[in-house]
């Protein structure tokens, strides 16, 4: 197999590469004088299983790179290629709204057009996503890291929250893999011109609670949880994402609001997560390494 790993997670291809038969690629992604993109290939590829770890996040040089690799390597002879795309951008685009742009489909068709055989990443935002995106996709859950950091830090006993119906999948995935007794409790959300709103609370919460959702980027949807659940008593939060996207300065009011710690994984390069005693980054190689399901 060989491995194509775009600058930033290079921190995750050089360990990848220590596994048996794990080959580097070479590659270049440079510019005309015009401006035009333009990949070269250094490694031979025929007849081999090639995989492409990076990111098709914004800028949006990203995604054209990653596909015009993924294409350059099956028109060299490549016999499959895997995108491993530790943070699957444009998932969250998946609601059909009149007059908006349907843009998960969109870079679905883009994916397989660019003759990419399958998808593997972590946490897939939703089952719609495997609708809208015509390739096969390997989400890998974080379920049971999570259960050995609620049994290490002896959270058992602590209410289980979904901000959304959406992440009430993934509670009781951890609740499950946890061994835990408590019910999960969860809310509704609505968005609105003025930000997101939720419903009341379905269950009920403990002093200590622990909520479960596939990323934290605003932070708004988890300030509007957070609000409630101090309201209803809750006192010490523990937020688990697999993707910190911590974008702009809204969610450090998190700290302010009962949350003590916030778990993430380094699907998003570490050096883009904001530095920070409270934010604890769980290394998403050896799950990588365990399952070898690119």
């Amino acid at each position: 197999m060989i491995l194509f790993t775009f600058p930033q997670y290079e921190y995750i291809g050089s360990a990848l590469r220590k596994l048996p038969n794990h080959k580097k690629g070479a590659f270049a992604a440079n510019r005309y004088p015009n401006g035009e993109l333009h990949i070269t290939i250094g490694t031979d590829v025929r007849g081999q299983e090639c995989v492409i770890l990076g990111s098709i996040t914004p800028p949006d040089e990203n995604l054209t790179s990653f596909l015009l690799l993924a294409d350059t390597l099956k028109q060299q002879g490549a016999r499959r290629v895997t995108a491993l795309l530790p943070y699957l951008a444009y998932a969250r685009h998946d609601k059909i709204v009149n007059k908006e742009s349907l843009a998960t489909a969109w870079v679905g068709g883009l994916l397989e057009r660019s003759r990419i055989d399958a998808i593997t990443t972590f946490s897939l935002h939703s089952d719609e996503d495997r609708e809208y995106i015509p390739l096969p996709i390997n989400s890998l859950s974080l379920s049971e890291t999570f259960a050995c950091i609620i049994a290490d830090r002896s959270l058992t006993d602590a209410a289980i929250v979904a901000p959304d119906e959406g992440a009430i999948a993934r509670c009781e995935a951890v609740k499950r893999a946890a061994e835990m007794q408590t019910n999960v409790a969860s809310f509704k959300k609505r968005h609105t011109k003025t930000g997101v709103t939720l419903s009341q609370l379905s269950g009920t919460i403990k002093p200590n609670v622990i909520i479960i959702d596939d990323m934290i980027d605003t932070g708004q949807t988890l300030i509007a949880c957070c609000k409630k659940l101090k309201a209803l008593g809750g006192k010490r939060i523990t937020i688990m994402v697999t993707h910190g996207l911590f974008t702009g300065s809204a969610w450090t009011q998190l700290w302010k609001l009962g949350v003590e710690r916030i778990y993430c994984t380094d699907s998003i390069p570490p050096t883009l997560i904001p530095k920070d005693p409270r934010i604890a980054i769980i290394h998403i190689v050896p799950l990588l390494q365990s399952e070898r399901s690119y």
